[in-house]
């Protein structure tokens, strides 16, 4: 089986879950099958570099020194505001002789400052969307889905998806089980699908000013199976429907509809992760009434029915050994 070599490209400031996320999951791969990555390191000079949070990370080689890989993964940090010109000049040089090119968070700064990112699709921390997008008008940023694969590309927001998306290409490079192998070993509880919204329907969305539109939203959270029509909601916040949805919408960022939405999508999601209920039962109790309803939302949302979505995260493979 081909060994693919992943270099992990450091520099000073570098977020170091951005690094040690994705080299744990492939690791992990290659213990608990065959060998199938050889993971290396490497910065300008070859220097130790020093992470955001103060760590030292100790690379094995320079950069000028690496052969071409097939994954090249570019982390993200505070190391991303003002990178070194020649880290982006090796890019421009190099990255296009790897086979795959991955970012992780602001990593997706540098590969845009290198011309990397030009009409494609890619995405980055929610924080700095906006940022990539007005600072390179040529990459067409998805703010929302915590990993985005476009062809030999593939770019993921902060910190945790960069996990997701390694797990992923595990997924891609050695099939669903090994990866949900390395998953289960690393305590990662799903694989998230890609597409899958940077943020729960509660962070999304904003908080209400007033007291009795924020009590209706934490009701929703706590009662996805109640009724949750606009007309029902204004009677519990005591103001009358047309008022209710207009300070709602004025206030939260979003209808009441788009908002039940979500919150009724995130609790059928956690059902389908965390029990073995069957699909009616979650459809039920989350709100769908049927589980045609709830096959809908998930398929326009997620791109999966709601069994597909279960089964992505069910292995029967052993797990890894812990020593």
């Amino acid at each position: 089986m081909e060994q693919r070599e992943v270099l992990v490209v450091l520099f000073d400031g570098v977020q170091a879950l951005d690094v040690s996320g994705p080299v744990e999951v492939f690791h992990g791969a290659a213990q608990a099958g065959p060998a199938a990555y050889r993971i290396r390191t490497a910065s300008l000079d070859g220097a130790p570099v020093r992470t955001t949070s103060g760590l030292t990370l100790v690379p094995d080689l320079t950069l000028a020194a690496a052969g071409p890989p097939h994954t090249l993964l570019v982390p993200g940090g505070q190391g991303t505001r003002t990178p070194d010109p020649r880290l982006i000049d090796w890019l421009r040089a190099n990255a296009h002789r790897a086979r795959r090119k991955v970012s992780v968070c602001s990593g997706a700064l540098l590969l845009a400052e290198a011309g990397l990112l030009d009409g494609r699709r890619a995405t980055t921390h929610w924080m700095l969307c906006d940022t990539l997008a007005a600072r390179f008008p040529a990459v067409r940023v998805e703010p929302e889905p915590i990993y985005v694969r476009d062809g030999d590309l593939a770019t993921s927001a902060g910190v945790t998806a960069g996990i997701d998306l390694a797990l992923a290409l595990v997924e891609e490079d050695l099939g669903r089980d090994l990866a949900l192998t390395v998953a289960r070993h690393l305590v990662v509880f799903l694989r998230r699908p890609g597409n899958q919204t940077q943020f729960s329907a509660q962070l999304a969305a904003q908080t209400a000013q007033r007291r009795p539109l924020r009590d209706v939203q934490q009701w929703i959270t706590e009662n996805p199976a109640a009724d949750l029509s606009v007309d029902a909601l204004a009677e519990r916040a005591s103001l009358s429907p047309r008022h209710f949805a207009r300070a709602f919408r004025d206030e939260v960022g979003m209808t009441p509809g788009r908002y039940v939405d979500r919150v009724r999508l995130e609790a059928a999601r956690r059902h389908l992760e965390d029990t073995v209920d069957g699909i009616e039962q979650v459809s039920r109790r989350c709100g769908y009434g049927t589980p045609e309803a709830m096959r809908r939302a998930f398929l326009r949302v997620l791109g999966a029915s709601p069994a597909e979505y279960r089964r992505r995260f069910r292995t029967t493979r052993p797990p890894l050994a812990t020593s």
